[in-house]
């Protein structure tokens, strides 16, 4: 009898030193950080489970809280490796057996039974946390994939740009999406700096496809387009092209844009609005909607709606902040479905540098926001800075530049 009482407390002594070696939260943290993961505090739930039955069945021996015992290696499948599994699944092995020990159940039925169930439920959990590991390592490369696609297609863009400062907000409307159907992009040409805004119609990949021919065509264009007119029209034929040699319905792929030209030394702004929501213009802590004076076609729609391309031409001075973002922005509802008043509420930060404008912006809508967003978002503010090694008189004073040469089909307004 004695050496049973001996052995009981052994087993015990055992099992509490392999607990407390193994939830010691700095021992678990260090482990954590050697394996280059962050420690959590819901991975110490199994542990706590196995200590919480054990002093639970050592106090009402015939409640049988040690049956509890067979949960804690599924709850540790789902947060540890397979490795630290089958360790949690040990433990609850260990403690099962101290506990069936101490109550003279040990080579008994049910006490046979309690092991075997714990073993089992190990040995499952350790094969459940293997395939969540191997769906982690696939969703980890597809995300590497969509990153890489996202730096591709949405680059980074330039914060100077000769006179002009850009900055840009992007969010799209999957919670682990990296991309989506908005796209942008801003580059210097021999005729300014041109920026491109945009929203493709539909979601996902096919969105994404779209927006990449459409941007490609742009960083491509760029250069060589003499204006804006211009430029908008061979993006409708490459997109027209492309969608004829793409299986599917081509009129399902078009997409609204904005195109702007800022001249350098010129204080104007051009700009070519493809049946987008039309921009902003913050001047002197006024902010006004660009609306186009004629409607252009969005791209590849021009065989149904015509190929008129109207060019808006608007005072651009140093100081003054163009906004240009998507339905996303302006589209987005609050809990009673009124659409966000962007004009009204940029009013508040109108004055305020670019960055800062455009946290504000997107603080704000998140606040504004009912339920879950179900469309992705872009937001481009373009601001004209006195350019190195000039006054900033001379570019308020210079008179607006005109072009002597129009393309067919595309007319020429100011503001």
């Amino acid at each position: 009898m004695g050496v049973q009482v001996r052995g009981i407390i052994a087993a015990r002594g055992t099992a509490v030193r392999s607990l407390r070696q193994v939830i010691a939260p700095k021992r678990l943290s260090r482990r954590m950080r050697e394996e280059g993961r962050p420690f959590e505090p819901a991975l110490l739930i199994p542990l706590l489970v196995i200590v919480l039955a054990s002093v639970a069945a050592f106090f009402t021996p015939h409640l049988q809280f040690y049956r509890l015992l067979g949960a804690t290696p599924a709850l540790a499948a789902a947060m540890f490796s397979v490795s630290g599994t089958l360790g949690i699944g040990l433990l609850a092995l260990i403690a099962g057996f101290a506990i069936t020990a101490a109550d003279h159940n040990l080579g008994q039925t049910p006490g046979n039974f309690t092991l075997l169930a714990v073993a089992a439920s190990t040995l499952t959990a350790a094969y459940a946390s293997r395939v969540r590991q191997n769906r982690e390592r696939t969703l980890a490369e597809v995300r590497s994939v969509a990153e890489t696609a996202q730096r591709v297609l949405l680059r980074p863009l330039p914060q100077h740009l000769e006179d002009i400062d850009v900055e840009v907000l992007y969010q799209a409307a999957a919670a682990q999406a990296r991309i989506g159907g908005d796209f942008y992009e801003a580059m210097q040409t021999p005729y300014g700096v041109r920026l491109i805004i945009g929203d493709v119609r539909g979601k996902g990949l096919p969105a994404v496809e779209v927006a990449s021919v459409i941007l490609s065509t742009f960083r491509v264009l760029r250069m060589s387009a003499p204006d804006l007119p211009s430029l908008a029209g061979q993006m409708e034929t490459l997109m027209s092209q492309y969608s004829r040699d793409v299986p599917g319905d081509a009129l399902e792929r078009f997409a609204t844009i904005v195109l702007v030209e800022i001249p350098a030394g010129e204080p104007i702004a051009r700009l070519v609005n493809c049946g987008h929501p039309p921009p902003l213009l913050l001047h002197g802590g006024e902010v006004r909607e660009v609306e186009p004076s004629a409607p252009s076609p969005p791209i590849n729609m021009a065989d149904l709606l015509g190929d008129h391309y109207q060019v808006d031409t608007i005072p651009f001075t140093i100081g003054d902040r163009l906004l240009l973002y998507t339905d996303g922005v302006s589209e987005t509802r609050n809990r009673t479905g009124t659409f966000y008043p962007l004009a009204q509420r940029v009013h508040r930060w109108a004055l305020d540098p670019p960055r800062q404008l455009l946290e504000h912006l997107h603080q704000d809508l998140c606040a504004y926001v009912h339920g879950t967003r179900d469309d992705d978002l872009a937001a481009l503010v373009a601001h004209r800075v006195t350019p190195p090694g000039r006054e900033a008189t001379e570019l308020d004073r210079a008179v607006p530049v005109q072009r002597g040469h129009t393309p067919s089909g595309a007319t020429e307004s100011a503001d």
